[in-house]
């Protein structure tokens, strides 16, 4: 049996688990304030796709959530990411206010379809759009492929159900960079010096 590896890493959630929209999870606070007691490395986690990482980061710090903007790893820096490095232009269907993480990127005249969650242009002219850039070759990249998120309100459909439709229309399959896929998390722990054996998670 290989021997276990001590502790130097934590990977913490955000949505559902520090916080739900704009109120914290009872208790949260004080047991990051605890966590930090440890001395372990902390990295929080995100696949919200409704903003960008600095009004993320403000939201958190309104509920006096004491965290620096290099603590957070999100799904769209991992899509950015990778957008960089397949160096294409995208079609951005994503929230309005997660479009300052993808400053800098060319979207004009797209050749990929980049998808998270956006309500506001969820419909069958954008979509169909979409539709077609796969049709004629586009990638499609998932930021996440969650089928819900809790919401104050209750639950609400995630991105996953119309990334699901736009692969069964185009019978092709999606490159999801957000949780749970392996390399999302790898990347959150880059720069930390910690292997996956000596990091734990905690998410709701």
């Amino acid at each position: 049996m290989a021997a276990c590896r001590a502790l130097k890493a934590v990977l913490v959630d955000l949505s559902g688990t520090l916080h739900i929209e704009d109120a914290a999870v009872p208790g949260a606070q004080e047991a990051l304030k605890r966590l930090r007691g440890a001395s372990v490395i902390i990295r929080f986690v995100t696949n919200t796709t409704k903003e960008s990482k600095q009004d993320l980061l403000e939201r958190l710090r309104k509920l006096e959530f004491d965290i620096s903007e290099d603590e957070i790893f999100t799904s769209l820096t991992a899509a950015r990411s990778l957008l960089e490095r397949k160096q294409v232009r995208p079609m951005l269907l994503v929230d309005d206010r997660a479009l300052p993480d993808f400053k800098g990127i060319q979207t004009s005249d797209p050749n990929a379809v980049v998808m998270g969650l956006a309500p506001e242009h969820f419909h069958y002219q954008i979509l169909n759009q979409a539709f077609r850039l796969l049709l004629d070759g586009a990638p499609l990249i998932a930021i996440h492929k969650a089928r819900y998120y809790k919401r104050k309100d209750g639950l609400a459909l995630g991105p996953g159900p119309f990334v699901t439709a736009l692969e069964y229309a185009t019978d092709t399959k999606a490159t999801v960079v957000g949780k749970p896929e392996k390399t999302f998390f790898l990347e959150a722990l880059r720069g930390t010096g910690c292997e996956p054996e000596e990091a734990v998670m905690i998410g709701d």
